[in-house]
């Protein structure tokens, strides 16, 4: 609705994962660097925690842009499947086949695929996604998939990404094989209120935004004290702010169109 209005070329905080958007914070930085370190030192399992909306999808992303032609991924979004469903989810999501219906050809036709991927040079790297959510018995079954090794280096990459809640259930004593062999770790945590002004700036100006529309100082304070940092809410926030603009008609951006955005959100009744 306002994208004319501001002469934007699209929405600069569309909440969903898009990897052109990326803003690369050190904190981003550093969580991305680890993933391609994990990933392509063949470390076998990498673990990305960080609260909802902290940007670990985004991330996961690029990440896969980043990898190129000889790495063969897989992306489950979803884990809340038994484990046959999650075997055969990821057998699909590598583009595979099984000769049987059951979970043992699925197995099988997974083992097989990395094998021959492994032949060819290439690298085999499976992402869970909202790893929290998974049971004990589904993490013990993702644990039994690294198995795959020679004497030098896992043959799949597996990363596990997810909520605190991850590193809690990590810590469960019967699940101290798994995280044994998570030997790249990284949480990442929200923005400051430095980064919180950049992230504002840097989406804006991917989207278009020449100085205008602009959020001023309060209105940037306000918005990183209701999103604490995170930027997700920070999309939220400024996505209604600059709505309210537009219905205000006005570029800058303020602390009390900021206000009718957060209340807005909040459901409060005008």
């Amino acid at each position: 609705m306002y994208l004319q209005y501001y002469n934007l070329r699209e929405a600069p905080f569309n909440i969903t994962p898009d990897p052109r958007f990326l803003f690369f914070s050190s904190k981003h930085q550093e969580a991305f660097n680890h993933l391609l370190f994990g990933i392509r030192e063949r470390k076998g399992f990498i673990e990305l925690t960080g609260e909802v909306g902290a940007g670990k999808t985004t991330i996961c992303r690029k990440l896969l842009e980043e990898l190129g032609p000889t790495y063969k991924t897989a992306l489950i979004l979803n884990p809340c499947l038994s484990s046959h469903q999650l075997i055969k989810t990821i057998a699909l999501e590598f583009g595979l086949k099984a000769r049987g219906i059951d979970r043992v050809a699925y197995l099988q036709a997974i083992n097989d695929f990395v094998l021959a991927e492994v032949n060819q040079g290439h690298d085999v790297v499976l992402v869970i996604d909202e790893a929290q959510d998974l049971s004990d018995e589904l993490l013990e079954q993702v644990r039994l998939l690294s198995n795959l090794e020679t004497d030098r280096q896992k043959l799949m990459q597996i990363v596990l990404m997810g909520q605190p809640e991850l590193r809690e259930k990590l810590q469960q004593p019967k699940l101290r094989q798994l995280r044994q062999r998570i030997t790249v770790r990284y949480h990442l945590r929200p923005l400051d209120a430095t980064e919180t002004a950049a992230y504002i700036d840097h989406r804006l100006t991917l989207a278009g935004a020449n100085g205008t529309p602009r959020f001023d100082e309060g209105a940037v304070r306000l918005v990183f004290k209701y999103s604490e940092g995170i930027p997700r809410l920070i999309n939220a926030v400024c996505d209604k702010t600059l709505l309210a603009g537009f219905v205000m008609q006005t570029g800058l951006m303020t602390r009390k169109l900021v206000d009718l955005a957060i209340e807005e959100l909040q459901g409060v009744p005008a």
